[in-house]
Formats: C-alpha cells, sequence, structure tokens
C-alpha cells in the first residue's frame, strides 16, 4: 500500500533530515519526495511504500503527528487511494 505525506509549517533546518529518519526506521520507503518554500513556509510531499513496514498506518500517523509537533510544523499521512479519492475532479 502506498500513502501520502504532507508537511507544513514554518521553515527550518532538518525537517527532512527527520522526518525521513523516521520513515526509515520504520521500514517505509520513500517512493517520491517534493519540497518547496511558499512564502517562508515549508511544504512537502512525499509518497511513500508502506510494503514491509514495521508499523500500521495509523501507528505511523501517531509517530508523525508526534514528530511534527516537536518540530513545529503539521504532518499528515493518508492512504494513496483516499487521497486520490479526495483529490479527483
Amino acid at each position: 500500500m502506498n500513502a501520502i505525506i504532507t508537511v507544513v509549517g514554518s521553515d527550518k533546518v532538518g525537517i527532512i533530515a527527520e522526518v525521513s529518519a523516521l520513515l526509515a526506521a520504520h521500514k517505509v520507503n520513500i517512493a517520491d519526495i517534493t519540497q518547496t518554500i511558499l512564502s517562508g513556509n515549508f511544504v512537502m510531499m512525499m509518497m511513500v511504500s508502506m510494503e514491509g513496514a514495521d508499523v500500521s498506518l495509523d501507528g505511523l500517523r501517531a509517530v508523525l503527528e508526534d514528530a511534527g509537533k516537536k518540530m513545529g510544523v503539521e504532518i499528515n499521512i493518508m492512504a494513496e487511494k483516499v487521497f486520490s479519492s479526495m483529490n479527483r475532479i
């Protein structure tokens, strides 16, 4: 299963490194990533593969939300199918 992770917040050093390290620690593979800075705000989207992960989607959501609070950014994750359905025109 693939999932989409979004990260939004004030730009600061280490956001990509922190999120990537958490994903690696749980054996979640980053399939695609894009990030940009919009008016000083950091915005990142990742498509990740949960195949081989040692944590469920809900478990990873809790880990990422906790990390986001510590970094002062908002991190969300949802199944790719849900994301695609929500964004279909």
